[in-house]
């Protein structure tokens, strides 16, 4: 049937039919010529590149797609399944605890965006947003530190800041595959030490791992946490091999 199918330059379908007796090959080509022509273009298409597919081939004539694009979507596809498959491996009970206590203890939390802090009150954690009671919703691809004000209000004027990402914050960038940081399975070894951080709008934070999240970091200590998500982390400069336990830390979890 595929060697039929190649040789007529007709779909599979129509070249089983051929073999069990239905249409012939050379009718359906004379009946649907303009389709007919797609296909020739299409088993080009395979005769020069081998490693495609008819399904493939056709839907590049049909697109008008080069190779080199549908590589590249191809690529994309991975990497958005790499990401989802990363996600789905790292539990978030930890994450969802911290923020669960936040929402019950209506604790004041300060809430660092690219340019400015918000000091409001957490009341509902959503897929992907926050609602504060004064604020209203944030979704959360804006929030770069989310920790407690009367933690974070003395420890924020005191950590290095990246001058340039300080004057000019990183932009947000939505497609998870595309950002520096998306794999939380990057950071799972070095739960129980410190890690080194540069946000996107600069602030660096010097802190113990305390858990991971699919989405998200806990950073501090147990009790005093900064909730740092993996979209605002612009580039890590601690080595990405464990170091030693930070001092104090909480023993290193297993995601």
């Amino acid at each position: 049937m595929l060697e039929l199918a190649k040789r007529e330059h007709v779909p599979y379908r129509i070249a089983r039919g051929d073999l069990e007796g239905k249409m012939k090959c050379r009718i359906w080509r004379k009946l649907h010529a303009e389709e007919a022509r797609r296909f020739d273009q299409a088993y080009e298409l395979m005769a020069k590149h081998p490693e495609l597919g008819l399904p493939d081939a056709f839907a590049l004539v049909q697109s008008g797609m080069s190779m080199d694009e549908l590589q590249a979507r191809r690529v994309r596809t991975q990497r958005k399944t790499a990401v989802k498959e990363a996600r789905s491996s790292v539990p978030g009970e930890a994450v969802d605890a911290y923020l669960a206590a936040l929402i019950a203890e209506k604790a004041e939390v300060a809430v660092v965006l690219g340019d400015r802090t918000l000091v409001d009150v957490l009341a509902q954690s959503e897929p992907i947003a926050f609602m504060l009671e004064r604020s209203g919703r944030l979704e959360k691809l804006q929030v770069v530190v989310l920790a407690r004000r009367a933690l974070w209000e003395p420890l924020g004027p005191t950590l290095e800041r990246d001058p340039k990402l300080a004057q000019k914050p990183l932009a947000i960038v939505r497609q998870p595959e595309r950002r520096p940081f998306s794999d939380p399975r990057a950071f799972t070894a070095a739960v129980g030490h410190e890690v080194d951080v540069t946000l996107r709008n600069g602030i660096r934070l010097k802190q113990p791992l305390v858990a991971v999240g699919p989405f998200d970091l806990l950073l501090g200590r147990p009790g005093s946490e900064i909730f740092v998500p993996l979209h605002g982390i612009a580039r890590r400069n601690d080595s990405q091999e464990a170091p030693a336990p930070a001092e104090g830390a909480a023993p290193a979890q297993q995601p």
